[in-house]
């Protein structure tokens, strides 16, 4: 079956996170894997709708002109806006404003600063990444205080438990998961969760 939406995208964290939420949110796409190591992300037709060669990139050819996001947290927000009230309340109040906090937390707090890791890393910067690697543990452990609930917005599934699951599963091998029950009781319970496999193994 052709689906009107493709979501281009390889195994990186980014990719998972915009996966995750269109399966979560029970959208209907064709997964299409840009290989990494061959270099794709750099070819001409790619390129033509990610110009910075990067993954991943969702395309909308229900749209006219073909919606393109190149962003997974703007993918993220599609999906939502798509199927309200799957990754976030429909209403607004409290439980809302709870989950765009946490969700922006993970995204600026931990995710941006593991990017620029990887970049300095790159750079041979090698001691400055290595503060900026320890910047996500400690924000990580630091968001176990949110789990007053089964969740990391509350008592229902959102986009901030998305976020939060990639960039730890990311760094899995580091963390002192004996240390911090509450974290591992959450991220083996959303590892689990049917959704989030097919997003993780959506470019096998």
């Amino acid at each position: 079956m052709n689906n009107l939406i493709e979501l281009y995208g390889a195994n990186t964290g980014n990719s998972f996170r915009a996966a995750i939420a269109l399966e979560e949110a029970g959208i209907l796409y064709t997964a299409k894997k840009v290989d990494l190591w061959a270099h794709e992300q750099r070819d001409i037709p790619y390129k033509a709708l990610n110009p910075a060669g990067k993954v991943p990139t969702l395309v909308d050819h229900s749209e006219t002109p073909a919606l393109i996001i190149n962003q997974s947290n703007a993918i993220i927000q599609y999906a939502d806006a798509k199927v309200p009230g799957q990754l976030a309340p429909i209403w607004p109040g409290p439980e809302t404003v709870r989950v765009y906090d946490r969700y922006f937390f993970f995204v600026t707090d931990v995710i941006a600063p593991s990017h620029a890791a990887f970049f300095l890393r790159q750079a041979g910067l090698d001691d400055a990444a290595a503060v900026m690697s320890e910047r996500v543990i400690e924000q990580l452990i630091f968001a176990e205080g949110f789990l007053t609930e089964e969740f990391m917005a509350g008592d229902r599934f959102s986009m901030a438990d998305i976020s939060a699951f990639t960039i730890a599963s990311s760094v899995r091998d580091r963390l002192d998961w004996k240390s911090h029950p509450r974290l591992a009781d959450w991220f083996h319970a959303i590892e689990a969760r049917p959704a989030v496999q097919r997003g993780l193994n959506a470019f096998q």
